[in-house]
């Protein structure tokens, strides 16, 4: 998602006016109680494994506390009384067997690849004006519009276009779309199939997101296609879903996985430009060409418990938040076609307010999942506390930071991470993985979150236990969260998108 904050704009009669910063709202202030409710309905859901392992907990404790004279009085007593010993058995029968019906498979993140485009396909501030002014198609002040846009926007002058937008003219058509997507995909899975040497037979489950490109045949058949993946797979494409939309693959394939035993399931998170480079003039659809970069990413999961020696993470939370019933939140972020035709992504002035309030319900939805007993004790205490006092008292706020070790922003544009920062508290250290992706690799829609990823492992910060937060929000407008856990030291592997550039960074970034 693309974000215009902080950007010039322009009125009805397409003259360019400023428009003040505007801050994504302070979602820390209040909390909504319905979305609380969401996390503890979450919790309750899970109540019985809970009860269960409280049980073995606590007969465990007092059997710890026995004597040999006591066990000796217990066996002779249950010697005398079948009914009892019978009435236990089928209770212990009962509760394991119901525990492993339900309780859900681990699913391992094995590992992933981010692709990375050729340097010919680099464009530089310079580039990017020059082809913008010989396409011809853009008057001056949209020209202006989208200078001071890139100037501001918090990307780099390493970050890459598709091949078709770097001819004089542009080429944009369908198989030049079509071969921007084949480099994106089968680039990452490439690179993926060698570091986990997977055979491609043994993947049961394929799901591909992307949300403005979706040809016949489907992308997931192109890589079928590509790989002679077997007949059986359970193929997913899904489209117009926006930079949320890796998140949502990620929970899809979680699910498919409680459903298939012993499987892979391979998610592919990209994004095409090719044919959805805007050529108009109004200002709020060029923003998306300032921001939107070539990129994606392949992941490879796993159910097999054989998996997890050399698995790199397991899946521990997905919260999925859906605004869409809200009509200006549905309208922020919409495909449109100009006075003249023209076809392009248009962002609404309301897009941080949207943003917000979609993430307010995400993370009041995600905090009894994964805050310490001692903030979700407080922040209960506060609730209740304000219903007493009629909302007088102010609200506790939890510290996820006592939650989460590492933090992948969805790096959409500068002004969100800016926002989430101060919201959150977060430090620099915090942000940074965002912002050096958005800086380095631009807003690569639903695959960034694996860039940052990327990035921290670059950087060896990811140790044995440590919790990753992936946090997303696109059009529709949604606002996804996918937690995860370390199983072990991550180091880079060969293929990492930042091997030969991460001693360069953290790098300061002028606005």
């Amino acid at each position: 998602m693309a974000t215009a904050s902080n950007h010039p704009s322009a009125d009805n009669r397409g003259t360019t006016v400023q428009i003040p910063p505007q801050p994504l709202p302070n979602f820390l202030d209040s909390v909504r109680l319905k979305y609380v409710k969401l996390g503890y309905h979450y919790l309750m859901s899970h109540l019985l494994s809970f009860c269960l392992f409280s049980l073995i907990v606590m007969t465990g404790v007092h059997m710890s506390r026995l004597n040999l004279d006591d066990i000796t009085k217990l066996y002779t007593h249950l010697q005398y009384n079948l009914i009892t010993v019978m009435a236990l058995s089928g209770a212990v029968m009962l509760g394991c067997t119901a525990y492993l019906m339900t309780r859900p498979r681990t699913v391992y993140l094995v590992d992933y690849s981010c692709y990375r485009a050729p340097d010919n396909q680099k464009v530089k501030y310079n580039v990017f004006m020059e082809r913008s002014r010989l396409h011809g198609g853009f008057n001056e002040s949209a020209l202006e519009f989208q200078r001071k846009i890139l100037e501001r926007s918090g990307l780099g002058e390493e970050t890459y276009l598709p091949q078709a937008l770097h001819n004089i003219p542009p080429t944009p058509s369908m198989a030049t779309a079509r071969q921007e997507a084949e480099d994106v995909m089968f680039g990452a899975l490439e690179n993926l199939m060698k570091s986990t040497k997977v055979n491609p037979k043994d993947i049961g489950i394929l799901v591909v997101n992307c949300s403005l490109f979706n040809p016949t045949p489907s992308l997931s058949s192109m890589i079928v296609n590509k790989y002679k993946l077997r007949g059986n797979i359970k193929t997913f494409n899904l489209g117009g879903m926006g930079c949320s939309a890796g998140v949502i693959a990620i929970d899809l394939a979680k699910d498919m996985l409680q459903v298939h035993r012993n499987t892979y399931a391979v998610v592919v998170s990209m994004e095409n430009i090719t044919q959805n480079w805007y050529f108009g003039n109004k200002k709020s659809m060029l923003i998306p060409n300032c921001l939107f970069r070539v990129g994606g990413a392949a992941v490879l999961l796993s159910n097999k418990s054989v998996d997890k020696s050399r698995a790199k993470y397991k899946l521990l939370h997905t919260v999925r938040i859906h605004c869409g019933s809200d009509d200006t939140a549905f309208n922020c972020v919409y495909q449109e076609q100009d006075d003249n035709g023209k076809i392009g992504v248009s962002l609404s002035k309301d897009l941080m307010a949207i943003a917000g309030r979609a993430l307010k319900a995400n993370i009041t939805t995600l905090g009894p999942l994964v805050l310490p007993i001692s903030e979700q004790v407080l922040f209960f205490i506060s609730l209740i506390a304000r219903r007493i006092n009629d909302s007088k008292t102010k609200p506790y706020i939890p510290d996820f930071k006592l939650a989460f070790d590492h933090f992948c922003i969805h790096a959409g544009g500068r002004a969100v991470i800016d926002e989430l920062e101060k919201n959150l508290q977060l430090s620099e250290e915090h942000v940074e993985a965002s912002r050096m992706t958005l800086h380095r690799f631009g807003n690569t829609s639903s695959s960034s979150i694996w860039y940052e990823l990327a990035y921290m492992e670059a950087k060896g910060r990811m140790k044995k236990g440590n919790r990753v937060w992936q946090i997303a929000f696109g059009s529709g407008f949604k606002c996804n969260s996918a937690v995860w856990e370390a199983i072990r030291a991550v180091r880079p592997s060969e293929s990492n998108p930042w091997a030969d550039c991460i001693h360069r960074y953290p790098v300061e970034i002028c606005v």
